[in-house]
């Protein structure tokens, strides 16, 4: 499962306003290759399901995760900062060996 922060989800909440999205409109995490650590994070807004989907809601906030990524995303956390030291969305994944130090790719 993938969880949402309060701070990202006042942030979803406030970009999908922004975006003119719908409520209903969830957010879809995955991983793909590439980054100086070899996967990276993907997310964007989504509105459908697609097979072989896994969708969570935490938060209040739909997370649509594709079965692939979901491997590398178990326990995650999407969390949002907009302190001195970086501002965006963060995922804190307990799967990850390596960060780079970005923190938008990843190893395990």
């Amino acid at each position: 499962m993938v969880t949402v922060t309060e701070q990202a989800k006042n942030k979803i909440a406030e970009l999908k306003q922004k975006e003119g999205k719908s409520e209903m409109d969830g957010i879809r995490v995955a991983v793909e290759g590439g980054g100086c650590s070899g996967l990276m994070y993907d997310l964007e807004f989504d509105t459908e399901e697609r097979e072989n989907d896994q969708v969570f809601v935490d938060n209040g906030v739909k997370v649509f995760v594709d079965k692939k990524s979901l491997l590398y995303l178990i326990g995650t956390q999407l969390d949002f900062s907009d302190g001195l030291n970086g501002k965006g969305f963060q995922f804190k994944n307990p799967n990850a060996s390596r960060t780079c130090g970005c923190g938008e790719s990843f190893s395990v």
